[in-house]
């Protein structure tokens, strides 16, 4: 990263890479969603929806986002595209500087579709929590000398996003914040034309948004003739797990016999890195008495991640 774009992304909390994916990379990712576009679930129910009605980012409360995921696992030639993401030529350097070296693919990619009027996605995301706790599993610091994301993201533009078009919105600078998000900025209200304070970045075919989940973020309603399409990854540093999806529902990989007669509350000290709003597992301790307190999204959004990825977990 050269000392202008470092600069921006610890200002900012995001960064426009321009022109990662060359015209053959973007013609064969719209070839393979193409060929599979039957595999698109809509954000239609009201369970599943990602902004309240008649809010600035809601759009015109009839047009659903459409979420696909699985495009690791599809077959030649429509996978290869999606598995050049994960270490292309022009992004590696970025992922290294801004996850370290032997970054890792946090949660399976997502593809999304929007077309006209579809709702955006209310501002979310932060270091800061509604109720002001500081959320280390989304955090960004620097030291010595150093960027640091526990977890960041890469959006792969695959139309055009001129201005006022719509989609991914952010906060510049909010990745440093100190206190919750307003709930006015949470919904678009206080911006409604999303000038000032929540920017939208322009961008064309092929670039890419880095952003630290950090960032309080979210996407502005699409408001062009054509479909809006991307495709979402994140990725976090060696040590550090977010998503469980590479569970795969098993238990790690201890000893056998470590398993063997142990209590709930100690086979939870034993799961592998995710975060606690996935059904982990959490001791909690009465006096004397163990217990265990399982935390999770809600059944909707569980059960609509089962469609999309066809695994229990994103």
């Amino acid at each position: 990263m050269s000392a202008e774009q470092k600069y921006l992304f610890d200002l900012n909390g995001f960064i426009v890479i321009r022109g990662v994916l060359s015209k053959d990379d973007i013609a064969a990712a719209h070839a393979a969603i193409d060929a599979h576009a039957s595999e698109f679930k809509q954000r239609a129910e009201a369970a599943l929806r990602n902004t309240q009605d008649g809010t600035p980012l809601a759009g015109d409360g009839q047009t659903p986002r459409l979420d696909m995921g699985g495009m690791l696992g599809w077959e030649q030639p429509h996978c290869n595209i999606f598995r050049k993401m994960l270490c292309h030529p022009k992004l590696v350097p970025y992922l290294k500087e801004l996850c370290g070296e032997g970054y890792r693919l946090d949660h399976q990619p997502l593809a999304i579709a929007s077309d006209k009027g579809a709702e955006g996605f209310s501002l979310h995301g932060g270091t800061i929590s509604a109720e002001g706790a500081f959320t280390p599993y989304l955090a960004y610091t620097y030291s010595h000398g150093k960027m640091h994301n526990n977890l960041l993201a890469a959006s792969f533009s695959l139309v055009d996003h001129p201005k006022g078009s719509g989609g991914f919105i952010a906060i510049p600078g909010s990745h440093k914040a100190n206190f919750p998000t307003p709930p006015n900025l949470i919904d678009g209200s206080a911006h409604s034309d999303l000038s000032g304070v929540i920017v939208q970045p322009e961008t064309k075919a092929g670039d890419v948004i880095l952003f630290s989940e950090g960032t309080v973020h979210g996407a502005a309603p699409w408001n062009m003739d054509y479909q809006r399409r991307l495709v979402l990854y994140r990725f976090a540093p060696s040590f550090i797990g977010y998503g469980r999806a590479y569970t795969n529902d098993s238990r790690p990989q201890w000893p056998a016999s470590y398993y063997k007669d142990m209590s709930e509350a100690e086979l939870a000290v034993l799961e592998p890195p995710y975060n606690v709003r996935l059904d982990r597992p959490l001791v909690k301790c009465d006096g004397d008495k163990l217990e265990i307190e399982v935390k999770s999204r809600s059944e909707a959004k569980k059960a609509f991640d089962l469609r999309v990825f066809n695994t229990k977990y994103f």
